[in-house]
């Protein structure tokens, strides 16, 4: 229940969430493959641009099947278990380079966000179903982990 003042917390739809995240994956990874010097000039010049333009699609690719999960009756657990698995690996990437100063700080700004997407998946999980109308949010949660882990 809500203090009085305060707005009541809103938990997110795990359907929006699955295409919010899915169009920030797919605008991240978008926006090295089409202007590299722009992406650049925010996040430092890059020695290998093959490995950028790698990981640009492989963000593409998980933003899309996110979009495509988040559509229809298709079950989205899916989908959360690519958001928390890719926001995981980002931001574990981004604290263990952006701290020490090897990579830009602006990594760490990516870092913060790449944790709400997993704080909000994390919330959301509860809406998740498993296709057969049972919530399976220990399960998506469990091989989030699993997928992040390896």
């Amino acid at each position: 229940m809500a203090k009085p003042g305060k707005p009541p917390r809103v938990r997110p739809d795990a359907r929006t969430l699955a295409a919010a995240h899915g169009l920030y994956n797919v605008i991240s990874g978008v926006w090295p493959l089409v202007h590299m010097r722009s992406f650049e000039a925010v996040s430092g010049p890059k020695a290998d641009r093959w490995l950028v333009r790698t990981v640009a699609g492989l963000l593409v690719t998980n933003g899309l099947v996110q979009l495509h999960s988040s559509s229809g009756n298709r079950p989205v657990n899916g989908a959360a278990q690519i958001g928390i698995g890719t926001a995981a690996t980002l931001a574990a990437i981004d604290l263990r380079y952006g701290i020490p100063g090897r990579i830009r700080r602006i990594y760490l700004a990516d870092a913060v966000v790449e944790l709400g997407w997993i704080a909000a998946w994390i919330r959301a999980a509860s809406d998740l179903d498993d296709g057969g109308g049972r919530s399976s949010s220990k399960d998506v949660l469990k091989g989030a982990a699993t997928r992040a882990e390896a």
